[in-house]
């Protein structure tokens, strides 16, 4: 059997987008019933020295609901992050080798415009199902507007810890039971 529907399944959170716009890059939710974790992959391309921020959010729902920041200060039942893995170089080429983030808790993480902003970058955030408070059911990553210096970006979601291994062609939809996106 592959690995794709085995080990993982793979979404978008947002797709390749100049993140210099009024609205930055608001993530694709995804339902954490099905899986045990999903691991957010950002790709941020080199550009302008801007700061970066990065927020993981949960919502109730597919689609409306009510949705709040994934931290524990914002809802009491949830964690946010406290680590998380990044890969920056001038060109990205394979060399590198994950260098370990730790942080307080929180729904956030940011990068310093004059450390990673002129470097290409990529981004490694795990979110466990069990991180969400009580009655929240599906998570997704933003990035906030860099306004003023363009910068290109991508995020790509891998869900993991699959609830029920199968074909490719059989894993059901990201969004379950959502059939479309917020």
């Amino acid at each position: 059997m592959d690995a794709l529907g085995r080990l993982f399944d793979v979404g978008v959170g947002w797709s390749p987008v100049d993140l210099d716009t009024a609205n930055g890059a608001t993530g694709k939710r995804i339902n954490m019933t099905m899986h045990e974790q999903v691991t957010f992959l950002v790709f941020l391309a080199a550009g302008a020295t801007t700061d970066a921020t990065l927020t993981l959010k949960q919502h109730t729902a597919y689609t409306s609901g009510t949705s709040n920041n994934l931290a524990s200060a914002t809802v009491t039942d949830s964690t946010g992050i406290t680590y998380w893995y990044i890969k920056s170089e001038a060109v990205l080429d394979n060399d590198e080798t994950w260098t370990k983030v730790t942080q307080s808790e929180a729904a956030t993480i940011s990068l310093t415009g004059a450390t990673y902003g002129d470097k290409e970058t990529i981004i490694a955030v795990e979110v466990h199902a069990a991180q969400l408070g009580n009655g929240y059911t599906h998570v997704s990553l933003d990035h906030a507007a860099t306004l003023g210096a363009a910068k290109l970006g991508a995020c790509l979601i891998l869900p993991s810890g699959l609830r029920y291994r199968r074909k490719p062609a059989s894993l059901g939809n990201l969004l379950r039971p959502g059939v479309a996106n917020a």
